[in-house]
């Protein structure tokens, strides 16, 4: 089998050498036609010759290709060295981003050198108090390890050519894995259940965004004005021409790219919101594409002169945003929350992962709507899923089930808004959904008597959700008291920003301090 994985992996390597730069020809690339003329990239600068550039397709077929070596299971070193010998080799790239992502779940990204990447991936360093959550300025140094397997090729229009994309873990100074780091924490989580039980976690997330007119708008928002709609078209009744339609076809384009697998796309409920849909994948690769989602629908929008907004209530008359997260666990090939004769079509593990998620709702609700303007979102005269119990048909539901069938039998948790840390929610719900499943028969029925008792409804502000969460042993427990502390000192300072009650006006703090609008200059103010 490691000949056969080698063999595959030698396929994908043996493409990657493969290309060539042959922008002197003349061919089309995500920025158009180009050949020995390079486009102007502003300031009268023009686009060095030598710099990779691809086709969409191109990049698509590449991004597929190290997907697929990645859910292969092809090592770690081998898929290290491929990339490191890829580099060397290829002339034309001159940049890796380097992500990772904060305990509150914020994107940042480093530019490093290809050349310094290559000479000293193994000892890259940050100062880890310059990020909220993090560690304190007495003890600032931390480190960062590259993820080789995540490779992504990158459009040139939107990133800029000569470029490629990882993801990387935090690590403390000695090492090991940093405690607040969450992509890591979820990454070890998924291998202890691959290699001791077999199991792997399967996500496809849905994820609801708003368009709205100028850019940086959050950033510029006035209670007094709101935001203002880049369209009032939306679900089903976008014109092909429609400024919300050219945008969701360019997002869709550079999704499909970037080996997300589309599936369907489309204008949703509320004007201006827009939802595209990719296929399941495992929890960790479903948790790096929707950062890579936000990211993308944020630079396309700039692009266009508009703002893609991923808060859960922006407009407070209008449906919010959600994502709804998909679930399923899969095992020596097989999905095992299916069966053909059990209630809903659901197995024994599927009804007992939902009792562990029922059951530590209140637990849960801070992570899964882990801002003020998140429960705004939590009203039920906008189909909003409060409700903590499983329904089939019911939406206002915490837990729906979905019709299916044995590969996409599945367990949906509709409560999760788009702002969330997905590596640390993920790592959460999986957690709720085991501790149901491995549940001795009689904590069973004790977690059952209390999950399918009187319906009950999710806290309706943040300040309930924050002093439910931090008496929670199940949060301290799974994320350490340690990083149970540091998320809920940060949920007080954004909550300590704007008014218990949250009234009918979306109010200015919980938009300029949310956590993945604000910056130093914002916080400072008032």
């Amino acid at each position: 089998m490691i000949d056969g994985v080698c063999v595959s992996m030698n396929h994908v390597i043996h493409n990657f050498i493969l290309m060539e730069n042959v922008l002197t020809q003349g061919v089309r690339t995500a920025s158009g036609i180009v050949g020995r003329e390079r486009p102007d990239m502003g300031f009268g600068w023009k686009m060095p010759e030598h710099l990779l550039e691809m086709t969409y397709a191109e990049i698509e077929e590449k991004n597929l290709e190290m997907k697929r070596a990645r859910k292969s299971g092809v090592p770690a070193d081998v898929l290290k060295e491929k990339f490191l010998n890829y580099l060397k080799e290829e002339r034309g790239i001159k940049a890796v981003t380097v992500c990772f992502t904060d305990l509150e779940g914020k994107l940042h990204t480093l530019d490093y050198d290809k050349n310094f990447l290559v000479s000293s991936h193994d000892n890259l360093t940050f100062d880890g108090s310059s990020i909220r959550g993090f560690t304190a300025q007495s003890e600032s140094d931390l480190r960062l390890k590259v993820d080789f397997s995540s490779i992504r090729f990158l459009p040139s229009d939107l990133f800029g050519a000569g470029k490629v994309l990882v993801f990387a873990n935090v690590r403390d100074k000695d090492g090991s894995l940093y405690v607040s780091d969450f992509r890591g924490k979820l990454s070890d989580f998924c291998e202890e259940l691959r290699v001791k039980r077999g199991i792997m976690v399967n996500i496809a997330p849905e994820i609801e965004g708003f368009l709205f007119k100028g850019v940086n708008a959050e950033q510029s928002f006035s209670e007094e004005k709101g935001f203002e709609l880049a369209t009032m078209t939306g679900y089903f009744s976008s014109l092909p021409q429609d400024i919300l339609r050219l945008f969701i076809d360019k997002f869709a384009e550079v999704q499909r790219a970037l080996g997300f697998e589309n599936e369907k796309d489309h204008p949703e409920v509320a004007p201006a919101q827009f939802e595209l849909n990719y296929r399941y994948t495992n929890a960790l690769e479903s948790a790096d594409q929707i950062v890579i989602y936000k990211l993308v629908g944020k630079q396309v929008a700039m692009m266009m002169g508009l703002t893609a907004c991923f808060l859960p209530k922006p407009i407070q008359n209008l449906n919010g945003s959600g994502m709804h997260t998909n679930m399923s666990f899969e095992k020596d090939g097989k999905n095992i929350f299916y069966n053909a004769e059990g209630k809903y079509s659901l197995s024994a593990e599927a009804h007992r992962a939902i009792t562990g998620i029922l059951y530590h709702a209140n637990d849960l609700c801070l992570i899964m709507n882990p801002s003020v303007n998140a429960y705004r979102r939590l009203d039920p005269a906008f189909e909003a899923p409060n409700e903590i119990k499983v329904s089939a048909v019911d939406r206002g539901s915490m837990v729906r089930i979905p019709i299916g069938n044995e590969k996409s039998s599945r367990i949906e948790v509709r409560t999760v808004a788009p702002d969330v840390n997905p590596y640390l929610c993920f790592y959460s719900i999986a957690s709720a959904a085991l501790s149901g499943i491995d549940a001795a028969e009689d904590v069973l029925k004790e977690m059952e008597s209390k999950a399918y008792g009187r319906v009950k409804e999710l806290p309706g502000n943040i300040q309930t959700a924050i002093e439910l969460f931090e008496k929670s042993k199940f949060m301290a427990e799974i994320l350490g008291e340690d990083s149970r502390d540091k998320y809920v000192a940060l949920k007080k300072r954004a909550a300590d920003r704007s008014p218990e009650a949250l009234g009918t006006k979306v109010k200015n703090g919980e938009i300029l301090f949310h956590h993945e609008v604000t910056n130093q200059s914002l916080w400072a103010s008032f």
